[in-house]
């Protein structure tokens, strides 16, 4: 399995990571350093000197998290499949 690891640097806001991944996934790894990367960038150029480092950091975690979750939502299609899984029987009665 170790073979399917990669061993990859990424570069996060200001801090060098080495990051080991599964292979298929090494571009997510790279959008995702870059998204919280830009995501700190802008709360820095908004807060610098008026915010701590760490309260920066934890507000762009709370917007990326916050996008997550958003994300999670608009694509949760149980409720559709509850609905579909419910009139299958009647849709399937109508057409015999």
């Amino acid at each position: 399995m170790e073979g399917n690891k990669l061993h990859i640097r990424l570069h996060v806001y200001d801090t060098e990571l080495s990051v080991n991944c599964p292979r298929e996934d090494e571009e997510y790894y790279r959008s995702a350093a870059k998204l919280i990367t830009e995501t700190v960038n802008t709360y820095s150029i908004h807060f610098k000197g008026k915010k701590s480092d760490k309260e920066i950091l934890y507000m762009a975690m709370l917007d990326v998290a916050l996008q997550l979750k958003q994300n999670e939502v608009r694509n949760d299609t149980a409720p559709y499949t509850d609905l579909l899984n419910k009139l299958m029987p009647e849709i399937e009665e109508t057409l015999t």
